[in-house]
């Protein structure tokens, strides 16, 4: 959009394109506004609406997955194994009556009391325990 604007200095019609009018009066501001709340909602979007295929993630938080997801991995490899040794102990009959006669909320303490879901090279893992309840608490 050029166009002539005025005349020189020397009297000549001289053409100069216009500034564009999107940047004169309160468009500037009007354009920043729209600037800022797209980008608010471009963000809200990205890291909300993860489901949805936008998947923006903080470091924090995709390393706290990966953390979670280990932990949880590691228990579905132990629990069957917890199980299987409660099972095979000589005694297990009773001790199987006397875990399901224990308060759920104390079954955890009672698997750890028996050394089942502590495991060589590692400290005792609740959440272990807790799966290795249900394994055997589980109707067949």
């Amino acid at each position: 959009m050029c166009g002539v604007l005025a005349l020189n200095h020397v009297g000549r019609k001289e053409s100069q394109c216009k500034f564009l009018q999107i940047l004169q009066g309160q468009r500037p501001f009007d354009l920043i506004k729209g600037g800022i709340v797209g980008a608010i909602l471009i963000t809200a979007v990205g890291f909300n609406w993860a489901g949805y295929g936008f998947g923006w993630t903080l470091r924090s938080t995709a390393e706290q997955k990966a953390k979670d997801a280990g932990e949880a991995a590691i228990v579905r490899v132990l629990a069957p194994i917890c199980a299987d040794k409660f099972r095979q102990a000589s005694d297990s009959v009773a001790k199987l009556a006397a875990l399901k006669g224990t308060d759920s909320w104390k079954r955890d303490d009672f698997i750890k009391d028996t050394g089942y879901a502590t495991f060589p090279g590692s400290e005792y893992d609740r959440k272990v325990a807790e799966a290795c309840v249900e394994l055997l608490t589980q109707v067949k």
